[in-house]
């Protein structure tokens, strides 16, 4: 019986993946003629699903653990396949090992800029790029959308599409945002989260899902930039005047500085004379005639002030004082009638106005009233 259990033993299978690559997701376990024995150890390791696939057909998904492949812990397998042979007949099939981690750091980008309107600066192009992270959500619909029959796929061979998936959703949710250019670096972490989800129904039709989804960088056409770091360094120069006059004089310093320069001594010569007439100018020795100081303008007339003239319920004018000598003269303003300019608190009698009482100080006042 030794024996017998010796030879016995060296036809049981152990079957597992061990993979240090990092970018495969699914591996084929290699048997010729895809001869699985009966009782073979299956060994699922974290971050792994075996699927079983018998002839041509998904039958088993197993996850992580230690399986003995009888008839026992494969019902569907069972439905499939009637296991009365035993050891003598093995059954054929395929174990597709598929990896359930995360694959991190995969890129993404515009391989053409996107055209959009931006609310500042007009018709806009622009490129982006960023990182994306996948991970195998469904095996077997994974198996049956992507793999196929590949015996090894790798990330290399499902990113093109998914990169193109991203970019085409990426184009249609910027081009429609209306967010300014220069605000699109403060809502990167929105729109890559927006992306995502906006994304994640079509992964699921690969068995797939999108942990995570970056949006690195959002730049503007070579040009385009240029010109706004000359509107940029603008902005930092002010007064553009003060900055024209503080180069010249820094370019006259460094001439006058070079040695040798005919350039640098008359620039130098000048600069000395200067100096000296500001010198002589500040200890009241002007080295030249003063230009003749120009005559002071007069001084500005002074403010009018108009009046509002309160008739019968009714505000006529404003009219200014001779206006007002004028009614007077001709008796449609006395001292009685109501007045009011602006910084009066309200209407008052015109011959209590001091302003206005020079224009009845010629006039007698009112005849008293007849004797009762």
């Amino acid at each position: 019986m030794a024996l017998w259990d010796f030879i016995k033993g060296q036809f049981i299978d152990v079957i597992e993946w061990t993979d240090d690559t990092r970018d495969t997701i699914v591996w084929r376990f290699e048997r010729h003629g895809n001869e699985i024995k009966y009782g073979a150890k299956l060994t699922v390791r974290e971050g792994q699903v075996a699927v079983f696939v018998h002839e041509g057909q998904i039958a088993d998904v197993f996850p992580p653990g230690l399986y003995m492949l009888e008839t026992n812990n494969m019902p569907i397998m069972t439905s499939l396949q009637h296991w009365d042979h035993g050891f003598n007949s093995p059954f054929k099939s395929e174990i597709y090992f598929v990896s359930t981690v995360r694959f991190q750091d995969l890129k993404w980008g515009t391989k053409n800029p996107i055209m959009l309107r931006d609310p500042e600066f007009g018709p806009i192009r622009l490129r982006a790029f960023g990182t994306y992270s996948i991970r195998v959500k469904d095996a077997a619909t994974f198996l049956r959308e992507i793999v196929g029959t590949d015996g090894e796929v790798t990330t290399d061979e499902v990113t093109d599409n998914l990169r193109n998936i991203i970019v085409s959703r990426f184009s249609a949710r910027i081009a429609g945002a209306g967010i300014p250019v220069l605000d699109m670096a403060a809502n990167t972490d929105q729109l890559s989260e927006i992306l995502r989800e906006r994304i994640a129904p079509e992964m699921e039709e690969y068995g797939l899902e999108m942990p995570k989804l970056l949006i690195e960088n959002i730049s503007l056409p070579r040009e385009v930039e240029e010109a706004l770091d000359k509107r940029t360094s603008i902005g930092v120069i002010g007064d553009l005047s003060k900055y024209t006059r503080f180069s010249a004089a820094e370019a006259m310093t460094k001439a006058a500085e070079t040695p040798g320069s005919n350039m640098g001594a008359g620039l130098g010569i000048g600069m000395s004379m200067a100096m000296a007439n500001q010198m002589a100018k500040a200890m009241n020795q002007p080295a030249e005639q003063a230009p003749a100081a120009a005559p002071a303008a007069p001084p500005p007339p002074p403010k009018q002030t108009v009046w509002h003239v309160a008739e019968a319920g009714q505000t006529r004018g404003p009219f200014d004082l001779n206006t007002l000598s004028q009614m007077a003269a001709s008796g449609a303003f006395t001292r009685d009638t109501l007045v009011w300019a602006q910084g009066y608190a309200g209407w008052t009698k015109a011959g209590e106005v001091a302003e206005l009482a020079q224009i009845f100080g010629a006039m007698p006042p009112p005849p008293p009233p007849p004797a009762g």
